[in-house]
């Protein structure tokens, strides 16, 4: 969006972090990070120079998913503290010019949420049509193979549909059998859901995260049926994509949402859809401010370049050129109207530095730098994920009952019972698992890393002992200090806010080159993207001249040559 510097929203200068509430830290030795560990590290996100803190959720849940199966959205689980609690936290925050951003999980309830109790008790429940029942295929009875009303496949493997024994019909499930989806065609959801998320603005709570949210409209034909989608090679089940993904009405509920929630609030709030499947074209009209849906979104196309044929657990090689297209398609395709959300790292993605950059000694600090360089310079929101402004890395798993994660425990039982070798199914979980980015974070050299004095939930990385909060507070060369750096840059400077973007070198299969411009004012960033120096002088002759506004190097060595990882932002007008 074109916006000036005199009236551009507050989030076109601010960072957000995310806590992973159950990893970041634990206030009272159960092993389970909570809000009491989130107050007492406060100072750290207030040193580092956040502006929001974006909290997973931590509603009332049977943790089947990590809470993203909510039995309660009106209160807080006892594992993580107490409402009250919350409630502090957002007055401390407030008082330190920070923001919370809670995250909002409403395409789908636990099925323990009392909503879906009432649903699944009868046929004829007045809830009942609150979320997705359907009988069996035609002339199929239920429970037999292939009878699922469609043939969908869950995103946590098997079919999407689970049969309920005592009415006799099908719930849809996207995610886990233990998560149905809310039946978003219904006012009455849609009224209820409104009315939850204005109660949380009303306690002073600045915005929502809102999960996977482009899937809360399906393609429902007029006499409700629902329709199959293309078949996958070898398997029983189909891509429920087409079906499931941007559906007909979600721009219609988006902007409902907006109208019953946000509308009229004299706050400054902020809103980021989850989006898997968006596509540029998508993402322009839901973050249009002329159509007041959201401030942004997340897109997943950058994060899946490294996947093989196979998903995620097939990984290939990042080729920096298809990285350099997709970021330049988004930031193009973003530039006049809409805004980018900017990250590497969540809590559903492997560690940056393991993944994109080299967590070998040598260059874990410069390719954790240089990766953290490269993403705050584009031209959008920065999200830093727990844990990423120190360099944290994937975790060496070496056994399947080290491993909590859902999705990769059921991907591992397939994968065996397939009669994939052990051996392998575990290198790629280290390489590709969830459980990667929700290690508890690593505050100090202590035996659980700072995190909690009893025994972690999921097991701490033993890197701990060198990769640390406390290592790298006072240290003017540590990831931790670059992120410092980097955040101050964009507070500080309109042109990493709203300059526009532009791509240099875009076939280059080593340096990452860029421009933002705003004003007559330009800035070059710069970045080697891999383990030997790269002599950039010759392919941009204007390094040479200009100033040095940011490096992640101590010193440079040499203005024609880039050294392993090394990243400059330069002044160049």
């Amino acid at each position: 969006m074109s916006w000036t510097e005199q009236d551009a929203p507050w989030w076109t200068k601010a960072v957000v972090y995310q806590v992973y509430p159950r990893s970041f830290a634990d206030s009272d030795g159960d092993g389970i990070g909570d809000l009491g560990g989130v107050l007492q590290r406060l100072d750290h996100l207030a040193d580092l120079g956040v502006d929001v803190l974006w909290l997973s959720p931590l509603y009332p849940s049977p943790q089947d998913d990590n809470g993203y199966d909510i039995s309660d959205y009106r209160d807080v689980d006892p594992t993580f503290g107490t409402l009250a609690q919350l409630d502090e936290l957002i007055g401390a925050l407030h008082a330190r010019g920070m923001k919370l951003v809670m995250d909002l999980v409403v395409n789908h309830t636990s099925d323990e949420h009392p909503w879906f109790v009432e649903s699944r008790s009868s046929t004829d429940n007045p809830k009942r049509d609150w979320y997705w029942w359907r009988p069996a295929r035609d002339g199929m009875a239920a429970g037999a193979p292939g009878a699922e009303p469609t043939n969908w496949e869950s995103f946590f493997s098997g079919p999407a549909w689970e049969l309920d024994e005592a009415t006799g019909e099908y719930c849809l499930h996207l995610f886990s059998r233990k998560q149905p989806d809310l039946n978003w065609e219904n006012p009455e959801v849609r009224a209820a859901v409104f009315d939850m998320m204005r109660w949380w603005l009303d306690r002073g709570v600045d915005g929502f995260r809102m999960d996977v949210i482009n899937l809360i409209s399906k393609r429902v034909e007029a006499d409700g049926s629902l329709h199959d989608g293309p078949s996958h090679d070898g398997s029983p089940y189909g891509d429920r994509s087409p079906e499931t993904v941007c559906g007909p009405r979600i721009h219609e509920f988006l902007a409902e949402m907006h109208r019953e929630v946000f509308a009229g609030r004299d706050a400054q709030l902020i809103t980021v859809g989850e989006m898997p499947g968006v596509t540029v074209e998508q993402a322009r009209r839901f973050t249009d401010p002329d159509r007041a849906e959201v401030d942004m979104v997340f897109q997943f196309e950058h994060v899946g370049l490294d996947h093989g044929p196979g998903g995620k657990f097939d990984p290939k090689p990042l080729s920096l050129v298809d990285l350099k297209a997709s970021f330049g398609r988004w930031q193009a395709g973003l530039a006049d109207v809409g805004w980018n959300s900017l990250y590497w790292d969540n809590h559903d993605q492997p560690r940056a530095v393991s993944r994109f950059g080299d967590d070998s000694p040598e260059h874990r600090r410069a390719s954790a730098t240089c990766l953290a360089t490269l993403l705050h310079l584009h031209r959008g929101t920065p999200y830093v994920y727990q844990g990423e402004e120190i360099g944290m890395a994937n975790h060496p798993f070496a056994a399947l009952d080290e491993v909590a994660d859902i999705e990769s425990v059921n991907w591992a039982r397939e994968a065996l019972a397939a009669g994939h070798d052990l051996a392998d199914v575990m290198a790629a979980i280290r390489h590709s698992g969830r459980d990667n980015a929700r290690t508890p974070v690593q505050w100090d050299a202590s035996p659980h890393a700072g995190f909690t004095t009893g025994t972690p939930w999921l097991a701490v990385n033993p890197d701990h002992v060198d990769w640390n909060v406390a290592a790298q507070r006072d240290d003017p060369d540590s990831v931790l200090a670059h992120h410092r750096r980097l955040i101050a840059l964009r507070h500080d400077d309109p042109v990493v806010q709203l300059g526009e973007f532009g791509m240099l070198l875009p076939e280059h299969e080593r340096l990452y080159a860029f421009t933002r411009r705003l004003a007559g004012r330009e800035l070059l960033v710069v970045c080697n993207v891999g383990s030997t120096p790269v002599d950039v002088a010759d392919l941009l002759a204007q390094v040479t001249e200009a100033e040095l506004v940011l490096g992640n190097h101590p010193d440079v060595e040499d203005r024609r040559v880039l050294r392993a990882w090394e990243a400059w932002v330069l002044r160049t007008a």
